[in-house]
């Protein structure tokens, strides 16, 4: 079965699709070990993986930190609008967003909002002065929300989807 096209235009295979399942899964783990999981040669699994990293579909391998650990213990999504609406200013708020500290994440959304900020911050205090000193006197900002995340729970494996025909 082939699966959908990586954003490259590269096939995932079924065989890909398992050496990415076993990297999700533990991306210490060493090439040997991967390649005897899925049933392949070494050899294989090294050229296969070299292939996944240079059409883009492994973009690269990190550790899963417990945000707590390095004193961030509050989390919040922002729900941002700003004006105008153009390019320039979509991609300035977005690089300016990326190089704060507290600033987890930054999607560029449709819909009644422009941006979705994920923020962590070691306490509701720090919440607030990120909210007023960093967001809230941005000229482009005309409106923002908040939602402080409870809990976090995300897929530390993801499945590739099939193609759709049609």
């Amino acid at each position: 079965m082939m699966f959908g096209r990586n954003g490259t235009g590269g096939v995932v295979d079924e065989l890909d699709s398992a050496i990415v399942r076993q990297l999700q899964a533990d991306a210490r783990q060493s090439n040997r070990d991967i390649a005897r999981k899925v049933g392949i040669a070494p050899s294989t699994c090294l050229e296969r993986i070299r292939l996944l990293r240079q059409r883009g579909v492994i973009r690269g391998y990190h550790a899963d930190i417990d945000l707590g650990s390095l004193n961030r213990g509050v989390q919040a999504l922002v729900s941002a609008q700003v004006r105008p609406l153009s390019r320039t200013v979509i991609d300035s708020f977005q690089r300016s967003l990326v190089d704060l500290p507290e600033v987890m994440s930054v999607f560029v959304t449709a819909g009644s909002d422009d941006f979705l900020i994920h923020v962590s911050t070691p306490d509701i205090d720090q919440l607030h002065s990120f909210l007023v000193d960093r967001l809230a006197i941005r000229k482009e900002v005309i409106a923002f929300r908040t939602s402080i995340i409870f809990r976090h729970h995300r897929k530390t494996t993801v499945e590739p989807l099939p193609a759709t025909t049609g």
